[in-house]
């Protein structure tokens, strides 16, 4: 156990009984518990295997490579329809976890012996979505503003036009894109802190 992940759950209101349960489980197949972007990471030989967390309607043990897992029981989901990599299982009560203890476990160890193969997610090349009217409008009037754009990586490029063209309305895409304006002009991506 890792002091500063004692110290993440300690502050826990929601979800704590049940993310303490899954701790355990992970634990108990021997992985090395960090803290890492704020939530309980579990590794194997410096390498991360899985996550937990809690979200407003369950908590998760979530898989790095859970695509590559084979998911015999039908228990793993891709946590959003742009993640090709990561899957989740999801929980909202102990009862369930304790119910799927040996199943748990065996996925996890799975999770290990696919990092012992050094098996690789074979991400598929995706299109970006296309640049959205705001956005060109707003690069055209502001050429810093268009230089930081085209600096960031095509991994950040694609976050934010992912977040900014998930509106419908051209309202809500403006004040999408003016509310991180400013982190593009930092270089930063939408999730870099």
């Amino acid at each position: 156990m890792n002091p500063a992940v004692d110290a993440y759950f300690a502050k826990l209101d929601k979800w704590k009984d049940e993310l303490l349960a899954i701790r355990k489980i992970v634990l108990d197949c021997q992985l090395v518990e960090e803290l890492k972007w704020h939530s309980p990471c579990y590794a194997y030989n410096g390498t991360n295997i899985a996550i937990i967390g809690g979200l407003k309607d369950y908590c998760v043990l979530s898989f790095f490579k859970g695509a590559l897992l084979k998911d015999e029981h039908h228990l793993l989901e891709a946590p959003g329809e742009n993640t090709q990599s990561g899957r989740v299982i999801k929980f909202t009560n102990t009862k369930r976890i304790a119910e799927l203890e040996p199943i748990l476990k065996a996925y996890i160890f799975e999770a290990i012996e696919v990092e012992e193969a050094g098996l690789k997610v074979d991400f598929r090349q995706q299109a970006p979505p296309p640049l959205p009217e705001e956005l060109e409008k707003k690069m055209k009037a502001d050429a810093a503003l268009k230089k930081a754009w085209n600096a960031l990586t095509p991994g950040r490029q694609r976050g934010y036009l992912l977040h900014f063209t998930a509106a419908k309305q051209p309202k809500t895409r403006e004040a999408r894109i003016d509310k991180f304006i400013p982190r593009i002009l930092e270089g930063k991506g939408m999730n870099d802190w």
